[in-house]
């Protein structure tokens, strides 16, 4: 019996070993040099589209972020969400719809990239290398973007209906969709941060200015003169698609004041002010909240690492997927 449970014992130990080997086996496929000798320039080009698409809207740069980031969320970093279709697709998954935007900046770039470098760099890679120009391009971090990824094949709405944070969930699930891909407390908190750009609309956050949760009231944890603002510019049966800004007083600027914001009672959208408000952030989140609202250094490293844990969750590598001709299509 002790001579079977030490190899009953040692077999799930190889198993945890092998299974270890083959997650960094993937995650060192992506490598910072990938295109030095098959595409040299592909850093300067992707920079060069996406200053001039922050040039002529400031807001492009918080679009790019968001569009990596609901990316990533689905069935990895494979530039699924770039795919057009019919209503099955991730464009018309409920976070996509009408909302996700940039698609024409991505078209701009691949345009780019391909007069130089015909048929050798991911629509995926792209993406990644966009968000992290847009953070830099507003005054955030910077960090190497781990490159060698390649494009999916396909798109699916339920599974971003699945996987994408909602503005409307709890905390407890908002966790657990970042753990579902591998992420943890720290990249929720340090993610979020990069609602210091960008604007929402009012249907993301109206349910927390008149009866909130049913309550016939607002939402109590919305500061006084930030939810008078909000009421007048999104009353009751007005215009969801109107914008404003995530971060009050701070709008285009990546800084850590959207951090400062929830500490006041300034988070415009639900899922952000209950990193610091909810009872259960008192156990998870509102610690790393008050670090990053007076430490801006510790938010852009915490930021910059998170981004890359992001960027390679599930990676298409080697001969899976494939370069996408065209971003918003599976080659023929």
């Amino acid at each position: 019996m002790a001579g079977m449970k030490r190899s009953n014992s040692f077999k799930g130990y190889s198993l945890l070993i092998i299974c270890f080997m083959h997650c960094v086996a993937v995650r060192s496929q992506l490598t910072t040099d990938f295109y030095s000798k098959t595409c040299p320039s592909l850093l300067s080009i992707v920079r060069r589209q996406v200053q001039s698409a922050v040039k002529t809207e400031m807001r492009m740069a918080a679009s790019l972020l968001r569009l990596h980031f609901h990316d990533c969320f689905v069935n990895g970093c494979d530039a699924s969400v770039l795919l057009d279709g019919d209503n099955t697709t991730e464009k018309f998954a409920l976070a996509n719809l009408n909302s996700a935007r940039g698609f024409e900046v991505v078209d701009a770039i691949k345009s780019a990239v391909e007069n130089a470098c015909s048929g050798v760099v991911s629509c995926a890679d792209i993406l990644a290398i966009a968000a992290r120009d847009s953070v830099v391009l507003s005054g955030g971090p910077t960090w190497r973007v781990l490159l060698g990824r390649r494009d999916g094949l396909i798109s699916n709405a339920t599974l971003a209906n699945d996987a994408l944070p909602s503005p409307f969930e709890a905390l407890d699930a908002i966790i657990q969709k970042y753990v579902n891909v591998g992420l943890n407390i720290t990249d929720v908190v340090s993610l979020s941060g990069g609602h210091t750009i960008g604007l929402a609309k009012c249907a993301t956050f109206s349910n927390r200015l008149f009866n909130f949760s049913g309550t016939g009231a607002p939402d109590t944890t919305l500061e006084a003169s930030m939810l008078s603002d909000l009421q007048s510019f999104c009353p009751v049966n007005g215009d969801g698609n109107k914008t404003t800004v995530l971060d009050r007083n701070s709008t285009d600027l990546f800084d850590n004041h959207y951090f400062q914001n929830l500490l006041n009672g300034k988070g415009l959208l639900g899922s952000d002010q209950i990193l610091y408000s909810s009872d259960l952030a008192i156990s998870t989140t509102k610690s790393l909240v008050e670090s990053y609202s007076s430490n801006s250094q510790l938010f852009f490293n915490d930021f910059a690492n998170s981004m890359i844990k992001m960027g390679n969750i599930s990676p298409l590598t080697g001969s899976n997927g494939q370069i996408r001709t065209n971003c918003r299509a599976v080659n023929s």
